[in-house]
């Protein structure tokens, strides 16, 4: 198939250059064009577009552009020229990291057009070009069914992990391969965005455990007390038959290995937003959040004062997105 893709920073370009290993054809668009030659040379079968317009006229019909900007203006307006640039039967499909409210209403004005609006949680950071990325989208079967050669592609397949045992055949065999058609416009970034708010309640519980590790060797504690525990050797045993391994771990284990203290991390922790909103989403339902919540509060502390649970959550971060602290 052929596509465009319209932004190509950390996960659009290596989901372009994936998307072409696979046999796609993809247009390249960026706002420089020195990172669109840079993605075109690793790319097989991609060319460069100009601008928007350039863009659609390299496209066959129906055109599918898939827009992998950061979430607020950026994006909002680059769908708004969309909408006046494309035709009934094309595919508009968001990837980035957008506020599913703002999909459900994107994909209302589209639809009056005949315009389909995709939205497509994308998860794998930077490591999904060579893993594949998890996606969790959201909009008409008719447009999803179109576009899953190029979301095949890009999802890691089955791997060698196994089945889950009593998964019956009535559910959705894509689930297992790594990308779920979640619902109607919006419940792809919907899902996704709960999915960040378990990863931040997830890397605070290991943050917070490696920090209470840490401490046991304090001066506050008696001589007796105090054990001075080696961070990188636990990390590495508990990877090995515990019951809380994950990539987070691995990741974690990683970082210490380079550097037991972390003392390359100021642990000045950012938030992207969908912790916010998942707390948001569970004050509308009534949900109880508490965990979410309160590590969505350490992120804002953090940014005052750093501890070595926060220095853990940097290194985490930087490990599965390459997010450089502030």
């Amino acid at each position: 198939m052929k596509l465009g893709m319209y932004g190509l920073g950390r996960m659009g370009g290596n989901m372009a250059i994936r998307l072409a290993r696979h046999g796609h054809e993809v247009v390249l668009l960026n706002r420089t064009r020195s990172v669109s030659e840079k993605i075109h040379a690793e790319a097989p079968k991609s060319e460069i577009a100009d601008n928007l317009e350039d863009m659609l006229a390299k496209l066959p019909s129906p055109k599918i552009v898939w827009i992998m900007l950061p979430a607020g203006d950026i994006t909002e307006q680059a769908i708004e020229t969309l909408g006046k640039l494309l035709s009934k039967g094309d595919i508009v499909i968001d990837g980035g990291n957008t506020h599913y409210k703002d999909d459900v209403r994107r994909a209302a004005i589209l639809r009056e057009k005949g315009i389909h609006y995709m939205d497509v949680g994308t998860s794998g950071g930077v490591w999904g070009l060579e893993r594949g990325y998890c996606l969790m989208y959201g909009g008409s079967k008719e447009a999803a069914d179109h576009v899953d050669p190029l979301l095949e592609a890009l999802a890691p397949g089955m791997g060698d992990i196994p089945p889950t045992k009593g998964r019956g055949s009535e559910l959705n065999p894509r689930a297992t391969k790594g990308y779920l058609h979640c619902g109607p416009a919006g419940a792809g970034h919907f899902v996704k965005m709960v999915h960040n708010g378990i990863e931040y309640g997830m890397m605070q519980a290991y943050a917070e455990g490696f920090e209470i590790m840490k401490m046991k060797g304090s001066d506050r504690l008696p001589a007796e007390q105090r054990f001075d525990l080696n961070m990188a050797d636990i990390a590495e045993v508990w990877r090995r038959g515990s019951v809380i391994p994950s990539w987070l771990l691995d990741l974690c284990a990683e970082a210490l290995a380079k550097n037991n203290d972390l003392s390359n991390f100021k642990g000045d922790v950012a938030d992207t937003g969908e912790g916010r909103w998942t707390i948001e989403a569970a004050i509308e339902e009534s949900v109880a959040a508490p965990v979410i919540t309160s590590s969505l509060y350490t992120r804002f502390r953090s940014r005052s004062e750093n501890t070595f649970g926060e220095k853990m959550l940097s290194a985490m971060r930087f490990g599965f997105g390459g997010h450089v602290e502030k």
